[in-house]
């Protein structure tokens, strides 16, 4: 398998039971503005993909600067995932039927005929995360014979990839 394929199904594993992504966008005045997206559930192929309204401020700083990051965490688990990308606005009937959960008309209360409906698509072009052994017991044992060895704690993977 090539790394690049690796890189991907990694990245796959990582984000697929962390339902929810801190998004990034750049305001027009050069601040960085984070909001809380939900990510649909497919499988990784290079693009994330997440339900918003066609006149929402993010659409609007997507369409100024695309260059969008994705923060995903699990502190149970200790994985923590970093996410770099081009966003773009798709309004795709066909692809928002795919995607599409009644949970959603909370948000769109006329489903899928809603005007304002459209999908926002993160293309992934590079990953940074750090994957540590789960448990506080683990991290302990792990600290403590750092602290003893006057070496650096490593608590895990930690890796950048580019997709």
């Amino acid at each position: 398998m090539e790394p690049a394929t690796q890189d991907m199904q990694k990245l796959g594993e990582l984000i697929k039971d962390i339902r929810i992504a801190m998004l990034t966008t750049v305001a027009p005045d050069g601040r960085l503005r984070s909001r809380p997206m939900a990510t649909q559930d497919t499988p990784f192929d290079g693009d994330l993909w997440f339900f918003t309204e066609k006149r929402s401020l993010k659409v609007g700083e997507i369409a100024e600067q695309p260059q969008v990051n994705l923060s995903y965490m699990d502190a149970d688990s200790q994985r923590y995932v970093s996410i770099s990308g081009h966003g773009e606005l798709v309004v795709d009937r066909a692809k928002a039927e795919e995607l599409w959960r009644p949970m959603y008309k909370a948000w769109f209360p006329l489903g899928l005929d809603d005007p304002e409906l459209a999908l926002l698509k993160v293309t992934v072009e590079a990953a940074e995360y750090w994957d540590a052994p789960s448990g506080t017991m683990t991290h302990l044992i792990g600290l403590v014979s750092a602290l003893a060895k006057g070496q650096r704690y490593e608590p895990g993977e930690h890796e950048k990839v580019e997709l």
